[in-house]
Formats: C-alpha cells, sequence, structure tokens
C-alpha cells in the first residue's frame, strides 16, 4: 500500500478502466497525460491522497481519499473514500480491506472522527463489503453532465433568481423564431 505516483497513471486507468470509459472528457491530451497532472496535483494536496495497492510490482487496486467537511453545517470534518476499486482477480484477498485500513489510519493522524465511503450502486459485493464494515448507507449520490441537467431544467429562471449576463431566451421563443424563419423560407421558394 502506498500513495500513487505520476508514473502509475496507465496502471489507475487500467483500474478504473469502467469509470474511465464513462466519464470520459475531450482535454485534448491523452490519458495517461491527463492522469499523470491529475495524480500529480492530487500528491500535493495535504487534504487528499490517491492510495494504490501492489502485489507484485502491479497496481491492483486504489482508493481515492479526501479529508473535507462531515456536511456544510459541521465543523468536524470526515475522510470521504471515493472510487474505491479492486480488480476482479485479486478480489477476497484482504485488499480492499487494506484501502480502507488506510483511510481509517489517516482519519486517526488528522484527528478526523468520521470516513465516509461511495461505493457504485450496481456492486453488489462493494456495498455488501462497505455494510459489513459497519458503514451504513447515508445518502444516494447521483450524477450527470451539465448538458443534460440543463436540458431537463426549467428554461425560464425563478422570480428573483440571478441571470447571467448572457442573452437568456426560453426555449419557447426559440422554438418560435425558429417556426417563423422556416415560414419565411418557405415562402420564398
Amino acid at each position: 500500500m502506498r500513495d500513487a505516483a505520476p508514473e502509475d497513471a496507465e496502471a489507475l486507468l487500467a483500474v478504473w478502466a469502467d469509470f474511465s470509459r464513462r466519464t470520459a472528457t475531450d482535454t485534448g491530451r491523452p490519458p495517461a497525460e491527463e492522469a499523470s497532472c491529475a495524480v500529480a496535483r492530487i500528491a500535493a494536496e495535504p487534504d487528499e491522497r490517491l492510495l494504490v495497492a501492489v502485489l507484485d510490482d502491479e497496481v491492483v487496486a486504489a482508493a481515492h481519499l479526501t479529508r473535507a467537511r462531515l456536511s456544510p453545517i459541521h465543523c468536524e470534518s470526515a475522510i470521504h473514500v471515493s472510487h474505491l476499486h479492486v480488480l476482479p482477480k485479486y478480489r477476497r484477498r484482504g485488499i480492499g480491506r487494506m484501502l480502507i485500513e488506510a483511510a481509517v489510519t489517516w482519519a486517526e493522524e488528522k484527528d478526523t472522527t468520521h470516513v465516509l465511503a461511495a461505493a457504485s450502486v450496481h456492486s453488489r459485493d462493494a456495498n455488501r463489503f462497505m455494510a459489513r464494515l459497519g458503514l451504513a448507507q447515508v445518502a444516494v449520490v447521483r450524477a450527470a453532465t451539465v448538458g443534460s441537467l440543463r436540458a431537463k431544467l426549467p428554461v425560464e429562471p425563478p422570480p428573483g433568481a440571478m441571470v447571467s449576463s448572457r442573452n437568456h431566451r426560453s426555449v419557447g421563443q426559440v422554438i418560435a423564431a425558429r417556426r417563423s424563419m422556416r415560414r419565411a423560407q418557405s415562402k420564398t421558394d
């Protein structure tokens, strides 16, 4: 067990292959270069850690730890464990338990009283593992792209809401303008 280094970028992409595919971004950089940059950024943060489990010189698991407030209305902090993943062929060997143990040890070092851990809703094994360790379900975390959320939200801001300085038009106005343009186009044809 050790902190990840930028040289672990390729291995981390392999560990998180499924997650990486679902959240790919187009930064213009190769994925390994972007991952290496992210690992270096995390290493420089005093309230973040990226742990890797290594077996026979191969990275077989990883977890991201962040020290942050327990909630917006609490002064005490918690260690948030996310993206804990063990490669399938290395599961049931105590590697996940070692990653959680490392999170608990770091929490103790930082005088932090709580550990919060996230597991994929689709991973029955991960959720059972967390429950066996005594981690209770306290929330459901959902994710979406900004674009897909924008498409589902009301187009008119609620009364009294701050609106950006950009030209804000409702979908109804856009559709009406397009219909008018089509009618004008069809009259000229």
